[in-house]
């Protein structure tokens, strides 16, 4: 296994993160992490008393390419599970990538996307249960609520009603913040293609899918955002002449 994101990370050690909106916060960033600091890893149900040795980060388990989901499963690392997460772990890390470059211009939206990477790692905890084969025990650790999805849609309202109307195609542009944050709605697009099948099969809490849409709303919007903020240009889709 690699090194990759919680969700992921979780799911190949039996373990996961907090759920979907759950644990007090204050506006904008993680709940706070339970204490001891090896808590935020999980064990599944079904295995043993927690460890106070830090988890390894290479387990070899996954060598014969096999994984397990939280509910204890092995299936091949090509699972559409698996792909659904490490497509989001991706997502994870292109929004970390574009928060580091709104840091550095100043850009008061950066404690949202990193509230945004706290929930994709819930998201992650999510999708790695299975539905086909959680327990009541599983389901109470990684539900997914509503609750985030109605709070990217303020957000969403909020950035629109402060941008000219579009009238025209955009291209990602604008800025290293606002091409970040337009990569960053790409990889969640994709996220989303891969979460909705299992959304679909019964696999997966319809809430996830639903948050990935409204992410890819508002990482568009906020792009657009940014580079009004900076002063940049939006490149518009010109027709090229042939």
């Amino acid at each position: 296994m690699g090194s990759g994101g919680g969700g992921a990370a979780a799911a190949e050690r039996g373990g996961q993160v907090s759920a979907g909106g759950t644990g007090a916060a204050r506006p904008g960033l993680c709940p706070p992490p339970p204490s001891p600091a090896h808590d935020l890893f999980l064990r599944s149900p079904d295995r043993g008393p927690r460890s106070d040795r830090a988890p390894k980060i290479y387990t070899k388990t996954g060598d014969a390419g096999f994984s397990s989901t939280f509910t204890g499963e092995r299936r091949p690392k090509g699972d559409r599970i698996f792909e659904a997460l490490g497509a989001t772990d991706e997502l994870s890390s292109a929004i970390g990538l574009a928060g580091e470059f709104s840091s550095e211009k100043g850009h008061t939206f950066v404690e949202q996307l990193h509230k945004v990477q706290c929930m994709l790692q819930d998201v992650g905890s999510n999708i790695a249960t299975p539905l086909s084969s959680a327990r009541e025990a599983h389901l109470k650790r990684t539900s997914f609520s509503e609750k985030p999805v109605l709070e990217l849609e303020q957000w969403i309202d909020s950035y629109s009603e402060q941008l000219p109307p579009l009238r025209t195609f955009i291209l990602p542009s604008g800025g290293k913040s606002s091409a970040a944050l337009h990569f960053s709605r790409a990889v969640c697009r994709r996220a989303e293609r891969c979460v909705v099948p299992l959304v679909q099969a019964g696999e997966a809490d319809p809430n996830v899918a639903k948050y990935l849409n409204r992410l890819s709303d508002y990482l568009f919007v906020l792009a657009r955002y940014a580079a009004m903020k900076e002063g940049k240009e939006e490149k518009i889709y010109i027709k090229p002449e042939l």
